[in-house]
């Protein structure tokens, strides 16, 4: 077994190679279960860990299904690994199982930036709103989009803010991908934290200081508020 807090490989990237150890966990419980993963809670070699199953779709013909859950489940891997290379906090990998789609990563025990800020005082939000906009800039300079950037998404760990769920992630230099994130991040805030909107103004402060281009991507965030608000009337 390869251990991955420092170094690993991904099958089928030409550099990496992952191998697997079975969870042997003496309880595991239910964290979450969504439309494309089921994550849980557990022990695992000593460890405090999520196992984030992918889960398979009966409707897709199983072969198609077990090559778009590989190649997710590649994506993710990936992606979370150049982002921890770039000093971008997301969880450790320890392990990756293609054959029963399932990957096996640190828990991070804090709660989600989307709750946290629901309880949080003035200054504590403020705080946290500054660390999301540096996160998401450093994220964008190394051209890396999330594909699901909320405060959902987000875990509030001390003074870090940790991202999680790479899932719908790619690497892009785009400014229209990246601009794509920061209008979910946005409809994000302006639905669960409506009456706090200065807070949203923090975070892309904090944004254009962390990534030189942010400007930039903040301008695409209206054009492609524009082209919404235009699909809809029509």
């Amino acid at each position: 077994m390869i251990r991955l807090a420092n170094a690993w490989r991904i099958p089928g990237s030409g550099s990496v190679n992952l191998n697997i150890a079975k969870p042997s966990s003496a309880s595991v419980t239910v964290h979450r279960v969504g439309a494309e993963a089921r994550l849980d809670s557990g022990r695992w070699l000593d460890r405090d860990v999520v196992f984030k199953q992918r889960v398979v779709k009966s409707y897709r013909h199983p072969d198609l299904d077990r090559t778009l859950q590989t190649a997710r489940m590649r994506n993710e891997a990936r992606l979370m690994f150049e982002a921890r290379k770039a000093g971008i906090p997301v969880p450790v990998i320890y392990s990756v199982d293609l054959a029963d789609n399932r990957i096996v990563m640190e828990e991070i025990s804090g709660p989600r930036a989307k709750d946290a800020l629901q309880t949080a005082g003035d200054e504590e939000a403020g705080r946290i709103c500054d660390a999301i906009g540096d996160i998401c800039g450093r994220l964008h300079a190394n051209d890396i989009v999330h594909g699901d950037l909320t405060t959902s998404n987000m875990l509030v760990d001390g003074d870090r803010i940790v991202l999680i769920d790479f899932s719908l992630g790619q690497k892009s230099s785009e400014i229209e991908e990246k601009g794509v994130d920061m209008h979910l991040l946005e409809e994000a805030f302006h639905s669960a934290h409506h009456d706090r909107a200065e807070l949203h103004d923090r975070v892309l402060k904090a944004y254009c200081r962390s990534y030189d281009g942010g400007e930039d991507v903040l301008r695409k965030v209206k054009e492609i508020e524009k082209r919404g608000r235009y699909t809809r009337k029509e």
